[in-house]
C-alpha cells in the first residue's frame, strides 16, 4: 500500500450494479474487483495475463483483468462470474459447465465461463472448432478440455439463435 499515492476517480458499471471506486495509476481491475468490490469469482493466475484465470467481461469482450488498469475501464460494462443472475447467456454456461462437471479443481473455471460466454454472445451457435479456438487463451492444469468444450457446446444449444445484422 503506497501512502499519499495520487489516486483517481473511476466509475463503471459491475454485473449491474453501478460502482465507483478510488483508485491509483498502477492498480488493475482484478485487484479492484477482488480487493474493493470483495467479487472473488476472478482469479489470480499467472498474473501476467497467460492463463486466462482472470478473464472478466468488458462491454462484451472478454479482457485479462490482472493486466487492466482499473483506471481505464472508467464508463464501462464489466461482467464478471459472479454475474449470472443478471445476465442469461453467463447463466446458461454457469449451469451448463455444473451439469457436465466442467470443472476439477475449479481454478480455471471462471475465466474459461467469461471466455466461453463471450463467445456465444458473439456467436449463438459455434461449432467445435470454434470453441476449442475461443478457450485457446484460457489454461487448464487438471481436466484436460474434453468435460470443457461439451459444456460450452450444451450451452449453445440451449440458446436462442440470433441472426447477426449483415
Amino acid at each position: 500500500m503506497t501512502i499519499n499515492a495520487r489516486t483517481t476517480l473511476t466509475s463503471f458499471v459491475v454485473n449491474g450494479d453501478p460502482q465507483e471506486v478510488s483508485v491509483t495509476g498502477a492498480q488493475t481491475l482484478l485487484n479492484v474487483l477482488r480487493e474493493d468490490l470483495h467479487l472473488t469469482g476472478t482469479k489470480c493466475g499467472c498474473n501476467q495475463g497467460i492463463c486466462g484465470a482472470c478473464t472478466v467481461l468488458c462491454d462484451g469482450m472478454p479482457i485479462r483483468a490482472c493486466l487492466a488498469l482499473a483506471m481505464v475501464v472508467d464508463g464501462r460494462d464489466i461482467l464478471t462470474v459472479e454475474g449470472g443472475k443478471t445476465d442469461p447467456v453467463l447463466s446458461v454456461v454457469q449451469q451448463a459447465f455444473v451439469e457436465t462437471g466442467a470443472v476439477q479443481c475449479g481454478f480455471c473455471t471462471s475465466g474459461m465461463i467469461m471466455s466461453a460466454t463471450a463467445l456465444l454472445m458473439r456467436k449463438p451457435s459455434p461449432d467445435r472448432q470454434e470453441i476449442r479456438e475461443e478457450l485457446s487463451g484460457n489454461l487448464c492444469r487438471c481436466t484436460g478440455y474434453a468435460k470443457i468444450l461439451d459444456a460450452v457446446a450444451l450451452a449453445a444449444s440451449r440458446l436462442p439463435i440470433q441472426e447477426s445484422a449483415t
